[in-house]
């Protein structure tokens, strides 16, 4: 039996998409006056399947030694491709992370999109985006890891533009498609220049083969900046950080799971490509200057920002960003635990502040307030999402902080420092959210607000309650150290940074002495965090113009270069069609004058180019 469960891990990502396949009478209307609810209790039926065998998967195969399961698909006489499958703790435990948040995410849809019409749709998305993220992690292929990339994205669009007939739905949906495609098509060029250089797409083989590589530096450099490409799109990286703000116009549940575990999908393929990217010294300080590069810019335009989703969305691609930091130092079980605790931080952020928008039809900060008293449950799981976020122990991002810090301490401390300011304006940035929600007066749009019913709290709280007891079970695990083995100073370092970070934001939003919003000595700066670093506007001064005006020229010589030419041609045809139809009169002594006419005027021709 134990084995068996083992074995067949294949089935997890196979469980969603036959949740799919089984709503299809629902989703084609062939249900008749049952509506297509059937199809979301059938699809989150099937999700609960998927956690109930991972989770049994990964009581069994815990500490147990790595193994690898392949499957043929296709065989020529110079490629060969195999669907190999890895069973280890690591990939165990992300699936079981995975599916637990596509349950959760499911049932959290079921009160949240009570009233909307579009449930089998919507339930099977989420379930293709089960299957997609359970496919990637299982999978020791990088050919089959970039296949289910693509299907992300393509579950992506679909999601996004869920509510398709709102015109920024469109756009955003749009924009996030485009976006990702340009690291995908780069990821899509590393992926076919890396066999011929390997003879294999098997990570684990590549990780072999890493370690006695002989390869041109600069090969190496092109080889890992392509490679890096797609998760920089897929994690919302700089350059490519605008599609995570546009993707929320997304229904809620759908950018729980999202946020949770799929952006961070591009960064585990990174970690697993990280022997590859390591042969380049020039990539790894690339990636470290651009995590942190995001890490801080971001932090800093999430203190900026009046709506709930664009402050959470600039947060977690800070969050990420130090994921980067952590690969391009080599620490790759720093970056595995923060993409852990990141999940079902995110999570609870995203469901604790859905519940608030839920019930009180705005997004804008400056419309709530006074929430504390009628929202007691949202509030505490929001705090507990906060403290998980950020380095306040005895939550999980306080072990993930302490260490990727105790790490770097000794070969780069100026990224401790880095890591530091992120924690405290994150810290700033979150508070600055709770108290803008909870704290102060009441306001129109929060007078009559009320907790929301038990479908969409008891998800709520039943992940808080699990985040809570998390370090607890991470430490029977021996995950994380007891607190006599805690470095006092890295500790005292973070649990500072979060506090000032904490204490400024609520001396600042907590008080109503200070008028809101607060407006800094100098307009222009906030202003340009508040316009996300006036990025948009600078792709559209260059690359958008750039791409637009080559569209023109490309079409002005197209219409009248191309066709004119061809036109004149057809023209010339049929101009000289036309005249020598009156030619034809059946008298030989005309054919004799055209037939000499001409070689006279070719002569002519031949005499006066030769």
């Amino acid at each position: 039996m134990y084995n068996f469960v083992i074995q067949t891990v294949w089935l997890i990502p196979c469980y969603p998409l036959i949740g799919v396949l089984l709503a299809s009478p629902w989703s084609l209307g062939w249900s008749g006056e049952l509506g297509t609810r059937p199809a979301g209790y059938v699809n989150i039926l099937m999700a609960g399947f998927a956690f109930i065998h991972a989770l049994l998967a990964l009581i069994i195969g815990w500490n147990l030694p790595t193994q690898e399961i392949s499957y043929d698909w296709l065989h020529t006489n110079t490629l060969d491709i195999n669907f190999p499958i890895e069973i280890s703790t690591i990939t165990l435990t992300a699936t079981a992370v995975v599916t637990g948040i596509n349950l959760i995410s499911q049932i959290y849809a079921v009160g949240y999109l009570e009233m909307d019409w579009g449930w089998a749709r919507f339930f099977s998305l989420m379930n293709c985006f089960g299957a997609g993220i359970c496919g990637l992690v299982l999978s020791n292929s990088l050919f089959f890891s970039y296949v289910f990339l693509e299907l992300l994205t393509l579950a992506t669009y679909l999601l996004v533009g869920f509510w398709y007939a709102q015109p920024l739905v469109i756009t955003g949906a749009r924009d996030a498609f485009w976006t990702k495609r340009v690291g995908d098509i780069i990821l899509l060029m590393g992926v076919i220049a890396i066999y011929p250089i390997t003879g294999t797409w098997n990570f684990t083989e590549l990780a072999t083969w890493a370690q006695t590589a002989q390869i041109d530096p600069t090969v190496a450099l092109l080889l890992g900046l392509s490679l890096s490409a797609g998760p920089l799109g897929k994690c919302a990286q700089i350059p490519f950080q605008l599609w995570l703000d546009e993707a929320m116009e997304a229904p809620l549940p759908a950018t729980v799971l999202r946020n949770a575990v799929v952006v961070g999908a591009g960064a585990f393929v990174l970690i697993k490509l990280a022997p590859v990217v390591s042969l380049s010294p020039v990539l790894l300080n690339t990636l470290v200057i651009l995590g942190v590069t995001t890490a801080i810019s971001c932090s800093l335009i999430s203190i900026a920002q009046i709506d709930i989703k664009r402050v959470l969305s600039y947060s977690l691609s800070a969050y990420i960003g130090l994921v980067f930091i952590a690969v391009g130092t080599q620490n790759l079980d720093s970056a595995r635990f923060i993409l852990f605790n990141e999940s079902f931080g995110m999570a609870l952020l995203y469901m604790s502040i859905g519940s608030i928008i839920w019930t009180n039809i705005s997004q804008d900060i400056t419309q709530l307030g006074g929430l504390f008293s009628r929202r007691p449950f949202t509030a505490f799981s929001l705090l507990i999402a906060i403290g998980s976020f950020i380095a306040l122990p005895p939550l999980g991002g306080f072990w993930g902080f302490l260490q990727l810090v105790g790490s770097l301490w000794v070969e780069q401390p100026w990224l401790v420092g880095v890591i530091l300011i992120v924690n405290t304006l994150t810290a700033f940035s979150l508070t600055r959210l709770f108290c803008r929600i909870f704290l102060g007066k009441v306001q129109p749009m929060t007078e009559r607000t009320y907790e929301p019913f038990w479908l969409i709290t008891l998800p709520v709280v039943a992940t808080a309650i699990f985040v809570c007891h998390l370090p607890i079970i991470l430490r029977d695990l021996g995950m994380v150290p007891g607190w006599g083995e805690v470095n006092g100073m890295f500790a005292t370092l973070l649990i500072w940074s979060s506090i000032s970070g904490i204490a400024s934001s609520g001396l600042i939003y907590a008080v109503d002495a200070i008028p809101k919003p607060v407006k800094l000595p100098v307009p222009a700066v906030q202003k340009f965090f508040a316009n996300d670093l006036y990025v948009q506007q600078f792709y559209q001064l260059t690359i958008v113009l750039l791409v637009a005006t080559s569209a023109r020229i490309i079409n002005w010589f197209d219409r009248y270069i191309v066709d004119g030419f061809v036109n004149l041609i057809g023209f010339g045809t049929l101009f000289s069609g036309q005249a020598l139809k009156y030619s034809t009169s059946g008298q030989s002594q005309l054919y004799i004058l055209l037939g000499f006419s001409g070689i006279v005027l070719l002569g002519l021709l031949l005499g006066l180019f030769i």
